[in-house]
């Protein structure tokens, strides 16, 4: 499709900057400030804020010219998808202004202090707590399955800051120092073998005031601007072929840089079912001629088609400009479903040795893998059973699901036969 006329006149804007600043020798850490204060690192972004203030369709000519010359973007991460989007949706000037250009520039990286041992699923019945003191907020608690967190320099932690009022209405946003005294970071080992999760103990930690992203008590309406671009980010992704090795001083860099933040997720292929070994698996093995296997591979196929046409509807709608919705609960569970089949699918295909690991089993050991690790799709990035609500509530309308503790001031919730109180 040809360029409109404003979209013309960016083309050249990007390439003439480009032409003129882009050089694939130039170190990385030299690269990437000229990008961000440039404004087309995040062309989308307010003009104010490192971008160009232009939509998502315009944005894609951008990107295209990036791509033409081969030139390194801002940095991604947790801190690029999740804090930056909330910062800018919610966060206050002086916070944009302490936290948006080191996250572009790759210069902090961050982690999210949201689930905790008693309220996973029930987030809103988080009970780490935050007492103001003075001009600082004093914060005690428990924090788990926290990506990254060991790496992070900043964090953004929820802490129930009133206890008087409905759980949802007593929550405040916080972002917090991750390297200060009271922050305890404790790496967790998980079944398949890897570490990517931590527990976070908060014990006096100090957090200014002027660190709470949007209002004090209304910390919930945040995090949900933040779960929700977390739940796109869990929509199926294709696995790409082999790439071409970075060339350029530069690129090396930032490819280096991508690895080193995408070994935490190593394991997240397997964790979605690996789809793209069932039919190889069943060749090797023989049974991609049982009928039953042949049946449940076929109806594994159609559901992962049906889920990417889902996923690219809510593409559009995001180029659009509509903000997230409940389509990333749905591309979520979708997710769900596909690791499940794959999981029995596997299983069916490898029979017993699927449990074991090492040289000269199952693919490598890596369908004992997938097994073990298929069961975090389900939990990660909110449960199965809590996406079902949002879209029975959200898309089809129905009654919410009766609750008993949404309308009591949180310290009279029962849980356990006890009462939840500060201290």
């Amino acid at each position: 499709m040809a360029d409109t006329a404003a979209q013309a006149a960016i083309r050249r804007d990007v390439r003439a900057w480009l032409d003129a600043n882009w050089n694939a020798e130039r170190p990385l850490a030299e690269w990437r400030p000229l990008l961000v204060d440039s404004g087309w690192g995040c062309p989308t972004w307010p003009v104010e804020w490192y971008g160009k203030g232009l939509s998502n369709t315009d944005a894609a000519v951008v990107t295209e010219e990036m791509r033409r010359a081969g030139a390194a973007g801002v940095a991604a991460g947790g801190g690029m998808s999740l804090a930056a989007a909330t910062l800018l949706a919610h966060g206050s000037d002086e916070l944009k202004a302490a936290h948006l250009r080191p996250i572009l520039t790759g210069e902090h990286r961050w982690c999210q202090l949201f689930s905790e041992p008693g309220s996973g699923s029930d987030l809103a019945g988080l009970t780490t707590r935050a007492e103001l003191d003075g001009e600082e907020w004093i914060v005690n608690g428990q924090k788990v399955w926290n990506t990254g967190a060991h790496k992070a320099h900043f964090g953004i932690l929820l802490a129930r800051t009133n206890w008087d009022v409905p759980k949802h209405r007593g929550i405040t946003y916080f972002v917090i120092d991750m390297g200060q005294p009271g922050v305890e970071v404790r790496p967790l080992r998980q079944m398949n073998g890897h570490a990517s999760f931590n527990e976070v103990f908060l014990t006096d930690a100090r957090v200014p005031a002027a660190a709470v992203v949007g209002e004090p008590e209304l910390g919930w309406a945040v995090a949900i601007t933040t779960l929700m671009h977390e739940r796109n980010l869990t929509a199926p992704r294709g696995r790409g072929g082999p790439r071409k090795a970075p060339e350029g001083r530069t690129r090396i860099e930032a490819a280096e840089e991508a690895a080193a933040y995408n070994a935490t997720y190593s394991w997240y292929p397997q964790r979605a079912g690996r789809a793209d070994l069932v039919t190889p698996r069943a060749e090797a093995t023989g049974r991609v001629a049982d009928p039953l296997v042949r049946q449940d591979m076929a109806a594994l196929t159609a559901f992962r088609r049906a889920t990417r046409w889902t996923a690219e509807r809510a593409r559009a709608a995001r180029a659009a400009g509509r903000a997230p919705g409940p389509e990333g609960s749905l591309g979520k569970l979708s997710s769900s479903v596909v690791a499940r089949r794959c999981n029995a699918l596997h299983t069916a295909i490898a029979g017993a040795e699927g449990m074991l690991t090492g040289p000269g089993t199952a693919a490598g050991g890596m369908i004992a893998e997938v097994l073990t690790s298929t069961p975090a799709q389900s939990i990660a990035g909110g449960t199965d059973e809590i996406q079902k609500n949002i879209l029975g509530e959200r898309m089809l309308s129905l009654p919410k699901e009766p609750s008993v503790d949404n309308d009591v001031p949180f310290h009279e919730v029962r849980v356990n036969s006890s009462i939840r109180r500060p201290g």
